[in-house]
């Protein structure tokens, strides 16, 4: 569906990504000329991208309108919501606008990818509105595993959207007050246009635990424990579990080490602007950990999702130079398996499991995110005419659905987008009308885009079937052959056990180029061809596996 131009009597909002996946969300304000931006996060590569870092949102459409954007209005300060502002920053420089432990989080970025001195940022509290173009937004306290989360009241001239952003109802945080249901339930009075609404838990019924509960369990763990060392592996962007973690450190009496660079950042910048108190002489530098015996020592490390490279992985298979596993250690995953890292989550378990350490799993970690009655209270609340559920996958976005159906809203207001979808509203008609581009762009090492589908499908075939590498030497002009043909194979079988199969491949290689040199084929794209698909069919024939075939021709 192509893009139908711009009506300018309806707000359109266009999800660049954070739907039919947990990640990447990016949504996009418009009406007439002012374009504001609602979170820039990545999302981490699937297992089929092989060697792809980070993937980050296609902001095609966002290039195209530069002169609209007003600006980026950050919900909090996860990967998934703020990951990608370095790369988008190079692109669109227009100013952040977020509460204060996310905008110092921000600024560790920045100062990575050298960006501090050309963007502008503002620090928001709970409450204060700011006005960008002809939007003001309002920022709302909510709960969420990492403090000084907000949701967003949007007043556009078409109406208000309510943006929950990741959230939850905790009546009792470990920092800071409870979610404003009271200002919600203001907005809601006043009429809200559209609700979009954190979908991650809507398939999981009753209410989410709250974070305090955790507390409890490490409180148990701790006192079990208190003559072996204990580690902690949990999200570094989980400050309010990090500040728990070290509540019950010092009261039992443990110095705490810190490993894990995100890990190191996020617990500076928390520490530095207040939000965890960190006692005189409890932080102990890794080097100091050999003062001290074990069941005075609690290690915070990266690494809860089996991660190959984060501390924890490294630590399970002896490949950190300055921590290793002895029998008897307590390790606790403080979080749960994202889907499609259970393999290595388990893996690494296993792992410390044969070394003798005692893992412990249950009951260490609650979600960040409203389940089903929680979604219910803040429909309640609002009471919004459109429903358009937002961060999460297909079935979680449907989920939502149902409960917006529940909550009284007519099935026509109900919108499931896909990335890319152009949403237009107005109080009187609402509809998709276009579609962005939004595919994702994916970041390998340095290279940022030059990687593509193409590329991709390529590696995927020399990981599954490997590669022969055909090399010949024709002379100039009567195209004889002077050297070669040779096979060079990797990946695809061990040369030296297989010989008689590398002769018969060198046979029909050279049947194809005597079939080139009678009919008298000069045209190498030809001769290449030929080659490919003559050896191509003989391996085939003989071992039924298709390796990518490179013939390489030289000129003398």
């Amino acid at each position: 569906m192509k893009n139908r131009g711009y009506m300018g009597n309806g707000l359109r909002i266009i999800p660049l990504g954070g739907l039919e996946q947990i990640g990447m969300n990016i949504t996009v304000f418009e009406y007439e000329d002012s374009i504001i931006v609602v979170d820039c996060g990545l999302s981490f590569p699937a297992d089929e991208m092989l060697g792809i870092d980070l993937v980050i949102p296609d902001i095609t459409y966002l290039k195209e309108n530069v002169d609209k954007v007003k600006g980026f209005v950050i919900t909090h300060g996860h990967e998934d919501h703020i990951g990608s502002l370095p790369y988008v920053l190079k692109e669109i420089n227009a100013p952040i606008y977020a509460t204060k432990l996310t905008i110092g989080i921000i600024e560790n970025k920045l100062k990575e990818h050298n960006l501090t001195k050309t963007t502008k940022r503002k620090v928001i509290k709970y409450g204060q509105s700011i006005n960008l173009g002809c939007f003001r937004i309002e920022f709302i306290r909510t709960n969420h595993s990492i403090t000084d989360a907000a949701a967003l009241a949007i007043y556009s001239p078409a109406g208000i959207v309510v943006h929950t952003g990741d959230f939850k109802v905790d009546f009792t945080p470990v920092y800071g007050e409870t979610i404003d249901l009271q200002r919600l339930g203001e907005i809601g009075k006043k009429g809200v246009l559209a609700l979009m609404c954190d979908s991650t838990n809507a398939m999981k019924s009753g209410y989410t635990m709250s974070e305090r509960a955790v507390g409890k369990t490490f409180d148990n763990i701790f006192a079990e424990h208190t003559k072996q060392r204990i580690i902690v592996a949990t999200f570094a962007s989980n400050v309010d579990r990090v500040r728990q973690i070290i509540n019950y450190a010092e009261k039992y009496d443990r110095k705490v080490v810190v490993e894990g660079r995100s890990m190191v950042n996020i617990i500076t910048t928390a520490t530095e602007l207040g939000y965890i108190k960190m006692p005189d002489n409890l932080l102990i530098d890794i080097e100091q950990m050999r003062n001290y015996p074990d069941e005075k020592l609690v290690l915070i490390t990266t690494g809860s999702q089996g991660e190959a490279m984060a501390v924890l992985s490294r630590i399970a298979f002896s490949m950190h130079k300055k921590i290793q596993i002895r029998p008897g250690d307590v390790v606790i995953f403080s979080s749960r398996p994202i889907p499609g890292n259970e393999k290595s989550v388990s893996k690494v378990m296993n792992e410390l499991a044969r070394k003798g350490a005692d893992v412990i799993m249950q009951d260490t970690h609650v979600s960040g995110h409203a389940s089903e009655e929680e979604i219910k209270l803040i429909y309640a609340l609002t009471r919004p005419k459109y429903a358009i559920p937002v961060h999460g996958e297909y079935r979680h976005l449907i989920a939502q659905g149902e409960i917006a159906k529940s909550m009284g809203v007519p099935k026509e207001n109900l919108f499931i987008l896909s990335s890319g979808d152009i949403l237009e509203i107005a109080e009187d008609h609402a509809g998709v009308v276009g579609t962005a581009p939004a595919q994702g762009i994916l970041v390998d090492g340095l290279g940022v885009g030059d990687v593509g589908n193409i590329v991709l499908r390529d590696r995927q075939h020399l990981s599954e079937n490997g590669l022969i590498i055909v090399v010949l030497t024709l002379e100039k002009y009567s195209n004889q052959i002077l050297s070669g043909p040779d096979l060079v194979s990797r990946g695809f079988v061990y040369v030296r056990e297989a010989e008689n199969l590398m002769e018969d491949a060198k046979d029909c290689v050279n049947e194809a180029l005597e079939r080139c040199l009678e009919r008298n084929v000069t045209d190498w794209g030809k001769i290449k061809t030929l080659i490919k698909e003559s050896l191509s069919e003989f391996i085939w024939k003989k071992t039924k596996r298709n390796p990518m075939i490179l013939p390489i021709i030289m000129e003398v």
